[in-house]
């Protein structure tokens, strides 16, 4: 008992003493003078700056309570030891901190320092320096997202009491391979490793050997690595042997996941994301994992290559789920669903996931986000998606939903994001969600919703996006979207709202992009659209908008982009929107604006001006103010005479794109001084004499399309040897010569068509070198030459037209394993080719052979190019003369297949090869000699529509097997010797005489000649005179040519094979073309992971 007061009175003494000690010592000031005048000196070597700090959740200047008045021991981000002063710790993280360590820096001063976190600042000029070494104290650094540069000193490695280490998102940081080896040898009580290897100077297979110095720090339970990717490596198999690993994070590593990772059983969180399949991860590890990693609780395997099921037994401790883009397949169950501390689970991109939403009902899950986005699971989203009361984001974006949104929606009232774009939801939207008070995204874009949208909106005060295009909304636009505060996106596109805007004063003063394009709203724009003090982009084309409101637009610096085109304005040129002072991109096509001469306005920004179908006929004078333009379309108006001076005399540095077609221009192409041109489109003019050579200083032209002119003489070279050109179209002009020698130097060029000019000699040899060329059309020209058989060697070559010209000799094939292999539109018509028909060249013609299980209904459109922003894809248009019409499709599909042989000098008979060609839509081998019997094998060819086989010398009945031909539309037969009865069938019933007329041995129906008993002893007649004969049918329906235009869309294409594929009845072809059909908007295409289920 004696004893135990004596210890007791003993440690009250000591605490007293101590106590004593520390309130002497706080009397007095802590911090050394020459560790404050080391910090003070630091503090002047940087500026603070709001925009040096990333990724930080709080920062503030904390340097700025640094002064000499106070101790600085109690200066923000200083600690200091309590018992002798000397400073130990450095937190300047989030610190605002902007400018250059010096390699002598006075920080390198505090040699008692124990703990230096320097993250999220901006030294972006500064290095690691070698006095790093002199904190040989230093047990936790911290230089993590700061910019920091240059090679990692190896006098890091002298800092043996490290217990962790953050050098993560330093992409400026170099590693070599020794400092790297020294770092993990002396650091052998490190327990946090973080690294970005971004430029590390070795592969990391060679630093991380199966005997590295890693694999020894058995405190190690943090690991972070962030690889290059531009020197991918593999993980260690020796990763398996950091048993005290607890958090794991590899990013942009590649090759096989080795199973040793499951050996690491304490792990919490394991992160191998974002490596964009480079990484794959094989069954066996996958199930292992789930099966050893009882501890997870966060699992990211984003973009990981896992090409497994789904998993049955999954950890019930996973609090973070994230398996997005890892190939995965199967059925989705509700085991995903009742795990008991699930918190947020992301299974997306994985679209041969299929299944249905479960119907549970799990009043007590905690699981806060959910995103099975871009999969297969369809169905409708059942009632009980209310009882997942706790979900801030539930995203179903690019899936095969529908049915209606269930009104049970309105029971998650936490969420934050409700993403259902993308789908096949439809009904109305309910008037519930105005209880969803903490949406601050919703997004229904891309669905089948229809009815008014309710107007309920002033409920959702914290909504920042609101995204309902591609609908089939009706009604006026809600008045209540006008009261949200915090507004920053509203997206209303492509559907059929109508009716004025609301002219009363808007809320929405965060809003920085409007888009109401594509509906029938009328009457003005209001004010409050100009006004808005972030707006900076509005997009109302494509309505009926009448004008602007009555009251002058006011200086409004933030408005960047504005988009009237296609609505119904009409008067002068608004000169108000001068005080747009910002603008940058004007779109006010399709619209009936007039623009004085003497306008002279400007616009100091503008670079993107769109005027064309405006009525103009004149150049806009006031582009004479506009100094940055890079984008010009005055396309499709009344101007007339010649380009002016002052236009072609612009130094416009930037234009890249000029689009001047369907004008009236007259006169020489005056001198461009625009070489930085990249699209220059002159077609459906009256420009007229040569082309000058300054079009060879536009080095950068990528389209060049001349069309539809006058021009003459012979064209320069230079078109040959520009590096990026991938469209040149001169047809109909009045060029002469040689062709140019194209693709002499340069290998971009992917069409070219040069139909309707008078250019002679051969076709050039170096097309061989155009290894991209789709489009080839040399027609009606002058040009000698035998047939270029060596084209087929270009593989990617889609359309060849050597039509009306003077080819002669037979068809060769060439000498190569692969000829022609992609051909799908043949058309030598019109010229001297002799010879029998090549069926070894049509063996080639795999792309006119349907082959076992392709998707017929998946109809594609042939690309050319589309790389500038604003620029119209460019295609193919078919000109086809049917009867004595020009008939003219402004898109071919991938479907259209022909083959015309027609007007030349073949003879021999028609080869059976040909009933390969399954895909064929038209052949015609009419007007030349061919002898034989038709053969029978035709019969095969279902998809043809079109067959002329007129004007030959074919013999024999007409084959029964033909009446197999579902889609045969037209049919000539006319001026051969052929005998019998006419076959029956459900195409041939459809034809007249005229597609049999001139064989006057044929009999029955639609004939008036009854069929009876042949008399062996008539002769059958001589063909009349082609000259006489040629007058009525279509003498032969021929290819007038194939020529490449620019389209803006995809409906005929589309609409035919449609129609096709529903009713199977071709009679429709040559219906369609009596009249065009009319362009409709497409709603966007789905991902590609949608394409099928």
């Amino acid at each position: 008992m004696v004893m135990s007061l004596f210890f007791f009175y003993s440690f009250l003494c000591f605490v007293f003493l101590i106590s004593g000690c520390f309130s002497s010592s706080f009397d007095h000031h802590l911090c050394s003078p020459t560790e404050a005048s080391s910090l003070l000196q630091f503090k002047q070597s940087f500026q603070i700056s709001d925009y040096s700090t990333l990724k930080c959740d709080t920062s503030f200047p904390k340097t700025k309570s640094w002064n000499e008045s106070r101790d600085c021991c109690s200066w923000d981000g200083v600690t200091c030891d309590l018992l002798n002063g000397h400073v130990i710790g450095l937190d300047l993280s989030c610190s605002q901190l902007r400018g250059s360590i010096h390699p002598n820096s006075s920080l390198f001063q505090l040699h008692h320092l124990q703990t230096v976190n320097l993250a999220y600042n901006n030294f972006s000029t500064s290095s690691i320096s070698h006095n790093i070494g002199r904190w040989r104290n230093l047990r936790h650094l911290n230089l993590s997202n700061s910019f920091f540069s240059g090679k990692i000193p190896t006098e890091i490695s002298f800092l043996s009491n490290l217990v962790s280490l953050d050098l993560s998102s330093s992409y400026g940081l170099q590693l070599d391979e020794r400092t790297f080896e020294t770092m993990l040898h002396n650091f052998t009580n490190l327990e946090v490793l973080a690294l970005f290897l971004g430029n590390i100077s070795s592969p990391i297979p060679v630093s991380i050997h199966p005997n590295s110095s890693l694999f020894q720090l058995h405190h190690l339970h943090t690991l972070n690595l962030v690889n290059n990717f531009f020197y991918p490596s593999s993980i260690p198999n020796g990763i398996g042997r950091l048993r005290n690993l607890r958090h794991l994070k590899l990013y942009g590593f590649q090759g096989k996941i080795p199973t040793e990772i499951s050996y690491l059983s304490n792990l919490v969180s394991l992160d191998l994301s974002y490596s964009y399949e480079r990484l794959q991860l094989d069954e066996r590890t996958f199930e292992a994992m789930f099966q050893n990693l009882t501890n997870l609780e966060l699992l990211s395997l984003y973009g990981v290559n896992i090409s497994s099921q789904i998993p049955v037994n999954i950890s019930s401790s996973l609090r973070y789920l994230d398996l997005g883009y890892t190939n995965l397949r199967g059925v989705l169950t509700e085991n995903f669903f009742l795990l008991p501390n699930l918190e947020i689970l992301k299974l997306s991109g994985n679209d041969l996931v299929k299944g249905v939403f479960p119907k549970i009902h799990w009043s007590n899950t905690l699981l806060m986000e959910l995103d099975i986005s871009s999969t297969g699971i369809s169905g409708e989203v059942p009632d009980s998606i209310g009882t997942f009361s706790s979900l801030n984001i539930l995203n179903l974006a690019g899936c095969q939903f529908s049915g209606s949104i269930p009104d049970s929606i309105s029971n998650l009232t936490q969420i934050r994001e409700l993403i259902l774009y993308h789908n096949h939801f439809t009904g109305h939207i309910p008037s519930t969600i105005s209880k969803l008070k903490h949406l601050t995204r919703l997004d229904l874009s891309i669905n089948y919703f229809s009815g008014e949208i309710p107007d309920v909106f002033s409920n959702l005060q914290e909504l920042r996006t609101l995204h309902l295009s591609y609908n089939s909304f009706i009604g006026s636009f809600p008045a209540s979207i006008l009261s949200l505060t915090h507004l920053e996106y509203l997206g209303l596109s492509s559907n059929s709202l109508s009716g004025p805007l609301p002219s009363n004063q808007s809320m929405l003063q965060k809003l920085t992009e409007l888009n109401l394009s594509y509906n029938s709203l009328n009457g003005t724009i209001p004010s409050w659209v100009f006004s808005l003090p972030l707006l900076s982009s509005v997009s109302l084309q494509h309505n009926r908008l009448r004008g602007l409101a009555d009251e002058v637009i006011k200086t409004n610096p933030t408005l960047k982009q504005l988009y009237l085109s296609n609505n119904q304005l009409s008067g002068s040129f608004p000169q108000s929107l001068v005080n747009l002072t910002n603008l940058e991109t004007l779109g006010i096509s399709s619209n009936n604006i007039t623009i004085d001469e003497g306008m002279n306005i400007t616009f100091l920004s503008l670079s993107s001006l769109f005027l064309s179908s405006c009525q103009l006929k004149d150049f806009p004078h006031f582009l004479r103010n506009i100094k940055t333009l890079r984008y010009l379309d005055i396309s499709n108006n009344k101007i007339c005479g010649q380009i002016p001076n002052w236009f072609s005399g612009m130094r416009w540095d930037s234009l890249q794109f000029l689009n001047l077609s369907h004008n009236s221009l007259t006169g020489h192409l005056p001198q461009f001084r625009y070489d930085n041109l990249q699209y220059l489109d002159l077609k459906f003019n009256y420009l007229q004499g040569p082309l000058a050579l300054f079009i060879c200083n536009m080095r950068k032209l990528i389209l060049l399309d001349l069309s539809h002119n006058y021009f003459s003489d012979s064209v320069p070279h230079c078109l040959g040897s520009m590096p990026n050109l991938r469209v040149l179209d001169l047809r109909r002009n009045n060029f002469t010569g040689s062709l140019p020698p194209l693709c002499a130097q340069s290998t971009s060029l992917s069409t070219i068509v040069v139909n309707g000019n008078r250019f002679e000699g051969p076709v050039p040899v170096s097309l061989l070198n155009c290894n991209g060329l789709q489009v080839l059309d040399v027609g009606n020209n002058a040009i000698n030459d035998t047939f270029p058989a060596w084209l087929g060697t270009l593989q990617e070559l889609q359309v060849l037209i050597l039509k009306s010209n003077k080819f002669h000799g037979p068809i060769s094939t060439c000498h190569t394993k692969f000829c022609f292999p992609k051909l799908r539109i043949f058309d030598l018509s019109r010229n001297d080719f002799s010879g029998s028909l090549p069926a070894k060249v049509f063996r080639n013609f795999k792309a006119m052979i349907k082959l076992d299980g392709e998707d017929t209904g998946n109809i594609k459109y042939m690309e050319s190019m589309s790389n500038l922003p604003f620029v119209r894809s460019y295609e193919d248009s078919v000109s086809l003369v049917i009867k004595g019409q020009d008939i003219e499709l402004q898109r071919i599909s991938t479907i259209m297949t022909t083959i015309d042989l027609s007007n030349n000098h073949f003879e021999g008979v028609i080869p059976k090869t040909l009933k390969d060609l399954s895909s064929l839509w038209l052949l015609n081998l009419s007007h030349n000699n061919l002898l034989g019997h038709i053969p029978m094998e035709l019969g095969q060819l279902n998809t043809l529509e079109a067959l002329d086989l007129s004007w030959n010398w074919l013999t024999g009945k007409i084959p029964q097997e033909l009446t197999r031909m579902n889609f045969l539309a037209v049919l000539n037969l006319s001026q051969n010797h052929l005998v019998g009865p006419i076959p029956q069938g459900p195409q041939f019933n459809t034809f007249e005489n005229d597609s049999y007329c001139g064989n006057l041995d044929l009999c029955g129906p639609p004939l008036s000649k009854q069929c009876e008993t042949s008399d062996s002893s008539h002769v059958p007649q001589q063909l009349e005179s082609e000259e006489e004969g040629e007058s009525y049918f279509f003498s032969g329906f021929t290819w007038e040519s194939v020529v490449i235009g620019y389209s803006f869309g995809l409906v005929v294409g589309t609409v035919m094979w449609s129609l096709m594929f529903k009713y199977r009845k071709p009679k429709w072809f040559v219906e369609f073309f009596d009249g065009l059909m009319p362009h409709k908007r497409r709603r966007p295409k789905k991902r590609a992971q949608r394409r099928r289920t």
